[in-house]
C-alpha cells in the first residue's frame, strides 16, 4: 500500500493550496478553467486524504483519480502567472506521493 502519511500530509496540502489558487482566480476574473480545475482538485485531494486515513478499500484507485486531477490542475495553473506557482507545486508534490 501506498505510504499513506505522505500521500495524506501531501494532500491536504494540495487541498489548501489549490483552494487559495481558486480564491485567486475568482478576484482576478476570467479564470473560470483554473477555477474549476482547482476546486474539482481541491475536492478530490479532500476526499483521498480521509480514505487514505481510514484504509479504505477504494485507496488506490482514488489515489489514482487524485493523479489525474493534480495533473489536470498542474496543465491549467501552467497557462497563468505567479500566483498559480504554489498550486502547480502543491499539486506535482501531491501526484508524486500518490503514485507512491
Amino acid at each position: 500500500m501506498k505510504n499513506s502519511k505522505e500521500c495524506i500530509d501531501a494532500c491536504l496540502a494540495c487541498m489548501i493550496e489549490c483552494e487559495k489558487c481558486a480564491t485567486m482566480c475568482i478576484t482576478m476574473g476570467g479564470m473560470e478553467e483554473c477555477l474549476k480545475a482547482c476546486r474539482d482538485c481541491a475536492d478530490i485531494c479532500t476526499l483521498c486524504a480521509k480514505l487514505c486515513a481510514r484504509d479504505s478499500q477504494f485507496c488506490d484507485d482514488i489515489c489514482a483519480l487524485c493523479v489525474k486531477c493534480c495533473e489536470a490542475c498542474m496543465a491549467e495553473c501552467a497557462k497563468h502567472g505567479e500566483h498559480c506557482k504554489a498550486c502547480m507545486e502543491a499539486c506535482k508534490k501531491c501526484a508524486e506521493a500518490c503514485k507512491m
